[in-house]
């Protein structure tokens, strides 16, 4: 009952629970380094007869996220851009600043939280970042580069990619402090047939390997909103709690063209932030792969029947918005252990010709802040309600099982896991607005495992997890007994990690393992594809002055990991962009 009651919590950390007592951002954050960062509330909106002042803006980037970041920091070299991020700072909130309490991030559910739970129609948790920095502010902080092919297949400039990767790297990449329950996945790894072992390197190569992160030795987070600092602070405004409701378009000509956005403030109240009057000014969408399909199909660019059943006004008939919408599914073996593990997140990988990879991250719900958090409905642990249906589990029940929680030893959360990712997922989804409020989560349906294949590579990737859970190297680590496949299953299955039911064949049929016991490594993407949506170079098929730069483009997610290339991304698109727009 103690390895159950412990991977019941240490799978707090995958899924969105519910702690309600993150520190609003507070202080001087604004006034040193970043002086151009602001509250919405400062906005003073021209009307559209002065958009030729110094009020209007030659690009107008909705979402200070991963992406919008570091391609405002490099449009602001030569042009006035503004930012508009939805959430808050990341830089005085030690939920999100500090690696022991990424957890608790993903756990809070409150309004300002940093990350904002959504479920998708399959029964998954999930997460989209609310905060400046974008999903950098929240995730597990791996930095690793795409795959060579990739690059190639998206038909990007490497010589520029190249240029665009260091960029990031010299500002806020580190070297992982490499503990010993990482050096028993290498081990383990290696032996299992995962070779040759390629040591510390950015680079996407077969075999294993350690990559870099944004968590610094100290543990401290270096997020994507730090790359603002190499912005131009004369040419730059970033507006925090400025949620974009819509694009506004002049619709006079034969093509429609963006010429400003309407946003409102933290205290509710309306602005409208113009482009200045030039055919070349954008505004750029970098909300995310939920976000930008959203924020599109709010201003009328979507499919044209979904739109008019609630009453958006179609701008453009783009039955592809929206459409194409890819996960890559995870599944994870529990590592029991007899000694406690120091806290890391992802830092060595395996990379297989499987067409899986496989990770580790170990030491999570141990901190002082989170071992006796109230957690709430949502927590992996209610898998101990689990004879409840999730629509019955009642207040009561909840409080009960928090109180009887309060009583599980600190020595019970010891262990980590070993992830097995699917990569590039056959398995394809949609999203779709289910009201006008951009406040509001759209439903999206990934379709986890609908394509066989996906389900065939899954089934090798637990096949080689286990047995990197079975190897010498971490029963040396653990100083635990070598389990069988049957009981490693099972202490997942019991955790109840998404809202799937359960089979009584989950621990004897690998196939249905994957399928029920499925979560998310938030690499999602699609929505805004190439070639559909938007052109190779980004810009929004079928109107003017309106750009995507986000993962919403990408039919695949880049390398193992996504976030270093998103983060290249906006580097290297707004380098392309000023080159096309001032010459060499």
């Amino acid at each position: 009952m103690a390895s159950v009651a412990a991977v019941k919590f240490l799978f707090c950390f995958v899924l969105w629970l519910c702690c309600n007592f993150l520190p609003p951002c507070k202080g001087n954050w604004h006034e040193n380094r970043y002086p151009y960062i602001k509250k919405a509330s400062s906005f003073s909106s021209p009307s559209i007869s002065t958009t030729s002042t110094n009020k209007a803006y030659d690009y107008i980037i909705v979402g200070g996220g991963t992406a919008g970041c570091p391609l405002a920091a490099t449009l602001s070299q030569k042009f006035n851009v503004l930012v508009l991020e939805r959430g808050g700072v990341p830089f005085t909130n030690p939920n999100v600043s500090f690696l022991e309490n990424f957890h608790i991030t993903l756990a809070d559910l409150s309004p300002t939280s940093a990350s904002q739970c959504f479920i998708s129609t399959d029964g998954v948790f999930n997460a989209r970042a609310r905060v400046l920095g974008g999903g950098s502010s929240i995730n597990a902080g791996f930095y690793t580069r795409a795959n060579p092919r990739f690059i190639k297949k998206v038909g990007w400039d490497e010589k520029l990619v190249n240029e665009s990767y260091p960029w990031v790297e010299k500002q806020i990449v580190h070297r992982p402090k490499f503990p010993l329950f990482q050096r028993a996945v290498r081990d383990s790894l290696v032996d299992s047939g995962v070779s040759p072992f390629n040591g510390f390197t950015y680079d996407h190569i077969y075999g294993t390997k350690v990559g870099g992160t944004i968590f610094d030795r100290f543990g401290r987070r270096h997020t994507a909103a730090e790359l603002l600092a190499s912005g131009n602070p004369d040419k730059l405004t970033v507006l925090v709690y400025a949620t974009v409701q819509k694009i506004v378009f002049d619709t006079k000509g034969k093509r429609p063209k963006a010429v400003g956005v309407i946003f409102k403030d933290e205290n509710g109240k309306q602005h409208e932030a113009m482009l200045v009057n030039d055919r070349q000014s954008e505004v750029i969408v970098s909300s995310g792969a939920i976000g930008t399909p959203q924020l599109l199909m709010l201003s009328g660019i979507g499919p044209k029947t979904e739109l008019q059943s609630l009453n958006i006004p179609v701008i453009l008939n783009n039955p592809y918005v929206g459409k194409g919408m890819v996960d890559n599914p995870m599944n994870t073996i529990f590592v029991p252990s007899n000694r406690p593990a120091s806290q890391s997140l992802i830092e060595t990988v395996g990379i297989t010709k499987l067409g899986v990879y496989i990770e580790g991250s170990c030491g999570f719900s141990q901190s002082n802040d989170s071992i006796h958090c109230h957690h709430g409905i949502l927590s992996a642990e209610i898998g101990q309600l689990s004879t409840i249906p999730p629509k019955q589990r009642s207040h009561e029940a909840i409080q009960s099982f928090i109180k009887n929680k309060r009583d599980i030893p600190v020595e019970a959360f010891k262990g980590g896991f070993i992830l097995s990712k699917v990569s590039n997922p056959w398995s394809v989804g949609e999203l779709k607005l289910i009201n006008t409020n951009v406040d509001d989560n759209p439903a999206v349906t990934f379709n986890y495992f609908s394509h066989p294949y996906d389900v065939q590579r899954c089934v090798k990737g637990i096949q080689l997890a286990i047995k990197v859970v079975q190897s010498q190297h971490f029963k040396n680590y653990t100083l635990y007994d070598r389990q069988t496949t049957e009981k490693l299953l099972n202490l997942t299955v019991k955790a109840n990690v998404n809202l799937m039911p359960k089979h009584p064949n989950d621990t004897k049929s690998l196939e249905q393992f994957c399928k029920d016991t499925v979560i998310t490594i938030w690499h999602y993407h699609g929505g805004c594809h190439v070639g559909k949506v938007v052109s190779p170079d980004n810009k929004v098929l079928g109107v003017d002055r309106l750009r995507v730069v986000d993962g919403s483009t990408f039919n695949e997610s880049p390398g193992t990991n996504p976030q270093a290339t998103v983060m290249m991304m906006g580097r290297y698109m707004g380098l392309k962009i000023l080159k096309d727009r001032l010459g060499n």
